[in-house]
């Protein structure tokens, strides 16, 4: 049953956003509802079982579709691949108690969705909670809102004019009522709750089911072996659980409870604790260091923040606590083919089923006292198809991985991510702090003056700058404040600032007319300081630095001076609100010469203003215009020590790097190069982007950067002798694409059809912005590309959120978004965690290859004897189970990663050829063997299918015996008091003995080593293993001992026949390994099968890759394209990790 979406039954929540939904509206039908309670009696409760599972089907079988104004049940559905069900239920809220009159509604114009929610005259509010964030019902326009963010239509000016004096205390009542508490609320989850949902995992219940029918065919130790596993799996997860749930609140609990004051219309202030906030709130922040409840909008003041993320879930840190409680289950093909596997067990268990009933039908063993019998054997092929052991087995390999990345200081919250990152194919960087050093060093200072630049200051410097206003900029344009006695602030304005010598005043007071006595920040020389003509200078106001417009400005007036207003920013963004005049004529051939050499470069600027109009009244663009070009400030970045050891290594691998940087896009080129991801033999193509006038039109170019033409820039050899080589390197597509993000959103928006071919290329994305970094990973994920993201700033939190794999280098709250953590602030983390991918997850297909033969070779064995109404005995099967599977299970994933990372990935998925042919030719060659040794032990001379000591005598007991029966229930043996419970047989003891030695063939077979994993003989844990059980098996083979082969339902052979059983096992062997080492892991044949039958990759950037390579128009060099067509709007990719209630676009501030 599926969903058709009519009128207003369906509609789509979070539309454009990351937890984008479908909502279907349903109601309870009392009917149906009274038939489902007698469903769930009469099948003593697996149909509420089922629809715990299922919540779809739960809807769709106890309610009626309805629209969704109607509904009191609504079902919700994820628009990923996976098309997730949940199921909520609408619940009513009154807000009756806070309204006894109509000038006590809240917000009367009518934009507000306070006043829209409000349903008239019930006073009631419809409300559903989804992943701990509230919806309302709009009876205005019928859908369901978010509320609990101020709606982000609001302008600067509305802000003020309607939440500039606080809120009354009944509409903070209602909106309370109607938000909620301003809160991360993560409650640490109880133990039964935890253990009742471990519990109900199909995975647990097929166990349950398992164990039941063990039990009755008293197979009791296997059965105890499994429950005693069972639990403490079961107990680990829980505690595992646990402590999460546990450390995850005390992350978020010292953040509900703060103390804040706020300030009500014309009832004055009012101290509260931060979890009765509600949107339209105005705060007063007190001076010194607090921490800020929620996400706020700066109304009069200035104020200093961090870059930790703040509270309520509503926020970035909500949303990042909301994705560790509610993650996004991963799309890996290995986990779906795994399903489609289990379901081909299921479909041979349901044969093997069939094959029984009729087996036992037709030879007479199907009696009406036995039929109850025949029905176990039938249920036990289920669980001797299908391993319940099967999904433990499969993680195996990604503890162990878990477990050596901790000893290597990486941390994981997402186990499940390990497998994933052995397919990582392309890598994307930040480059301060991630592939640079974290701090910055002054190098120079490039002063200029009357639109000429002037000598080069150098640092460090014998003497210290002059006095001028490059010394002013320095000294005042940067938000530093002091803090316990220390400058606290960017790196970059802490390094400036201790250049000039000066010191921070914090405590001065600056009077101002307009405002009365404010808080400012005054600077005055320190001991060490050069000579100045002034007491000091006051910071009167700031604009603080935006990544979006790429500088900071602030006004500031020397002690008893006039007021200047000082720019810092990009060196292109300041140039360009500079007086044409002051900027000199060589200011891009310096910039280039700086930034080409890998310098972060940093523009100065200043203005004199106008005496009369107070600083805070001025707006951003007065300040910011008509400037006065004052110089470059020149700061070196230095390369890590290990960021071009391990680029190379991951370059080696044919692992793509790409550098994703809010920096110059010069100084990115140059770190790539310095780094090793661009060659210095492979050709730079910038393209650049711009939009026309009114945004509907659009450029692009593609320039060839060449620095050889830098005239003042190192002496490199003549144009013409390095032409040959550049045709030769675009020729065989050995180029690279940089961009800036204002051209990478330009390209997104109106030449959509050329992204993917730029980022087929693309290594550098320089001046990104966060949701640009995010929307960047994303669309490389459009292209099929397992993508990995290495970041240690908040900047890159969305990025590290949305790659397949995203690594922080930092263990700062920022760290919350990645699945790994490196203790290490070192890229070399990205190589180990690729190593142990790639061998966790050979390691998983290992485990699965290994699972479904022995769950085939056991279920093949028992049905050859079904057909003689014999089976395995108990001790047979616990045997198989627990000495020989489950032993090999634990060991064969200690092997560890190989250290050495070759250039292709192991297989992603299992339906593969080379996967299914190996399974498939196993699964033959043990069959052949069964039923050879099966048939051939028939035909033996000494072979009675009646007397089973006929074969040869014991030595205590010369007597022979014919009174065994074959029957399903065993008969006591007078002459030899030995109880024979119907089992023994000559081809029991055959197909037993060939069955339990064949699984240790195919562990050792499918054990794979490199290039992924290490030898297999440096597992010597393993090694023992298999070498001591094959040594117990071959005992039992040859023991001849009556006690043993009673209780092990064995019987005495020949020891010829003994002989020829290790032969077959020694010929199955050699064809096995033959067939594996040869054939299935030969890559060079599957290459040549590849290429024989013009077999081409479905991956994306494989097939584009390949039209490319045949069209000599690409890259249009030197060339210009221009769109006229409406631009397409991808905002919705363009977001990433944001609040996009806060969003604004500051370029028309």
């Amino acid at each position: 049953m599926g969903e058709n979406p009519a009128k207003n039954h369906y509609a789509q929540l979070n539309q454009g956003e990351e937890n984008e939904m479908e909502i279907f509206g349903y109601k309870t039908q009392g009917c149906r509802r009274a038939l489902c309670v007698a469903g769930y009696i009469l099948s003593c409760g697996a149909l509420r079982l089922l629809f715990y599972w299922k919540p779809e089907w739960d809807v769709w079988i106890n309610c009626i579709r309805c629209s969704l104004e109607e509904a009191d049940i609504v079902l919700l559905r994820t628009t990923d691949d996976f098309r997730t069900y949940s199921r909520k239920t609408v619940t009513w809220i009154s807000v009756s108690a806070f309204i006894k009159s109509r000038s006590d509604y809240p917000d009367s114009e009518e934009d507000s969705i306070f006043s829209k929610a409000i349903m008239k005259p019930s006073l009631l509010v419809k409300t559903i909670q989804v992943q701990k964030i509230r919806y309302v019902w709009n009876d205005y326009t019928k859908q369901f809102q978010k509320v609990g963010v101020l709606e982000d239509h609001y302008t600067c000016s509305a802000v003020h004019d309607k939440f500039g004096s606080g809120l009354t205390c009944n509409e903070q009542n209602v909106r309370r009522v109607i938000c909620g508490p301003n809160t991360i609320d993560v409650p640490v989850i109880p133990i039964w709750k935890l253990l009742i949902k471990e519990v109900l995992n199909p995975f647990y219940v097929f166990q349950l089911f398992s164990v039941c029918l063990w039990f009755a065919e008293d197979y009791m130790e296997y059965a105890i072996a499994i429950i005693f596993m069972s639990l403490l799996s079961i107990f680990l997860t829980v505690y595992d659980l646990r402590k999460q749930s546990i450390k995850l609140h005390k992350l978020v609990e010292s953040h509900n409870s703060i103390m804040v004051t706020v300030c009500r219309n014309k009832e004055g202030f009012q101290e509260l604790e931060s979890h009765y906030l509600v949107p339209g709130d105005l705060l007063i922040l007190k001076e010194g260091k607090t921490l800020l409840p929620c996400d706020a909008i700066l109304v009069s003041g200035q104020c200093t923040v961090n870059e930790s993320m703040l509270t309520g879930f509503n926020t970035a840190k909500g949303d990042l606590v909301r994705s560790i409680l509610y993650p996004k289950p991963m799309n890996f093909k290995l986990y779906r083919d795994a399903m489609w596997f289990l379901m081909c067990l299921i479909a041979f268990a349901a044969i093997g089923m069939i094959y029984t009933v009729c087996v036992f039908a037709l030879n007479g063993g199907l009696y009406k006292e036995e039929t109850g019998e025949v029905v176990k054997k039938a249920l036990d092929v289920i669980t001797i198809a299908v391993p319940p052991a099967l999904p433990a087995a499969l993680t195996t390999g990604i503890i162990y991985s878990q477990q050596r990345l901790k000893k290597k200081g990486i941390f994981c919250i997402s186990p499940q991510r390990i497998n994933v990152c052995g397919q990582l194919n392309l890598v994307c960087f930040d480059k301060t702090g991630t592939l640079t050093e974290d701090g910055l060093d002054l190098w120079g200072l490039l002063p200029s003056e009357r639109n000429c630049f002037q000598n080069i200051h150098s640092f460090p410097a014998d003497h210290g700058l002059p006095w001028g206003p490059v010394f002013k900029a320095l000294a005042v344009c940067h938000s530093l404040i002091v803090w316990e006695g220390k400058i606290q602030g960017d790196p970059l304005d802490v390094k400036m600032f201790e250049a000039t010598n000066w010191v921070i005043d914090d405590s001065s007071r600056h009077r101002n007319e307009d405002q009365g006595s404010t808080h400012n920040t005054v600077v005055r020389p320190g001991l060490q300081a050069t000579t100045a003509p002034v007491e000091g200078i006051t910071i009167l106001h700031q604009f603080p630095f935006s990544s979006a417009l790429q500088r900071m400005s602030v006004i500031a007036q020397e002690i008893g001076g006039d007021t200047q207003a000082f720019t810092k920013g990009a060196p292109e963004t300041v140039a360009m609100l500079c007086r044409a005049e002051t900027v000199p004529s060589n200011f891009e051939s310096k910039l280039l010469l700086y930034t080409a050499q890998g310098f972060r470069v940093i523009g100065l600027a200043c203005k004199s203003l106008q005496a009369g109009k107070p600083p805070a009244a001025l707006t951003r663009e007065e300040v910011e215009s008509d400037l006065t070009f004052l110089g470059l400030l020149i700061m070196e970045n230095r390369l890590k020590r290990e960021t071009k050891p391990v680029l190379e290594e991951l370059s080696a691998a044919r692992i793509r790097t790409v550098m994703v940087t809010g920096d110059n896009i010069q100084t990115a080129i140059t770190v790539a190069k310095n780094a090793g991801m661009i060659a210095p033999t492979h050709r730079v193509i910038l393209v650049e982007a711009n939009e026309g006038p009114g945004s509907f039109s659009a450029s692009i170019t593609w320039k060839s950067l060449e620095e050889n033409k830098i005239e003042d820039y190192r002496g490199l050899e003549d144009d013409n002798q390095t032409e040959p080589g550049i045709r030769l390197a675009l020729g065989s597509g050995q180029y690279h694409f940089a961009m800036s993000g204002k051209s990478y959103q330009t390209v997104a928006h109106h030449f959509r059809h050329l992204l993917p071919k730029l980022l087929l290329n693309g290594t550098v994305f320089a001046r990104m912005s966060p949701s640009q970094k995010s929307s960047l990973v994303e669309e490389f994920q459009k292209l099929d590309y397992f993508v990995g993201m290495c970041g240690d700033g908040a900047n890159d939190c969305g990025a590290l959120k949305v790659a397949h794999a995203g690594i922080s280098l930092s263990e700062q709250e920022a760290s919350v978004a990645s699945p790994f953590t490196s203790r290490t602030p070192s890229i070399a983390c990205v190589p180990e965690l690729i190593r142990e991918g790639r061998a966790a997850l050979v390691t998983s297909f290992c485990m699965f290859k290994y699972m479904a033969l022995y769950s085939i070779i056991q279920y093949l064995g028992v049905l050859l004897l079904y057909w003689q109404l014999n089976s395995f005995g108990n001790y047979q099967f616990l045997f198989q189970d627990l000495a020989i599977t489950t032993v090999i299970g634990v060991t064969m994933s200690f092997t560890r990663a190989y250290p050495k990372l070759v250039p292709y990935r192991p297989p992603s998925q299992l339906i593969s050829p080379p996967l299914l042919l190996s399974v498939v030719l196993n699964i033959l060659f043990s069959l052949s063997m069964q039923i050879f040794g099966f048939v051939v032990v028939q035909e033996q001379p000494w072979y009675s299918q009646t007397d089973i000591h006929s074969a040869c005598l014991s030595v205590n007991n010369h007597e022979r015996n014919s009174s065994s029966s074959l029957g399903l229930h065993g008969v006591r043996d007078g002459a030899h008091e030995q109880t024979d419970n119907g089992f023994k047989s000559y081809e029991n003891t055959t197909v037993w003995l060939l069955s339990t030695i064949n699984c240790l063939i195919v562990a050792l077979v499918f054990s794979k080593g490199k290039p992924f994993r290490q030898p297999i003989y440096t597992n010597y844990v393993f090694i023992l293993v298999l070498i001591g059980q094959l040594g117990i098996c071959l005992f039992l083979m040859f023991a001849d001992i009556d006690g043993l082969y009673s209780k092990m339902d064995l019987v005495c052979t020949p020891t010829t026949w003994r002989i020829s059983m290790v032969g077959m096992l020694a010929v199955t062997l050699a064809v096995s390994f033959l067939v594996e080492e040869a054939v299935i892991e030969n890559r060079p044949l599957w290459l040549l099968l590849k290429k024989t039958f013009q077999y081409h990759s479905k991956s994306h950037y494989k097939r584009l890759q390949h039209l490319l390579e045949q069209d000599p128009a690409w890259p249009p060099l030197n060339e210009t394209f221009f769109s006229d067509s409406v631009a397409v709007t991808v905002e919705g990719n363009m977001r990433g990790h944001s609040n996009p209630t806060f969003d604004s676009n500051e370029d028309s501030l």
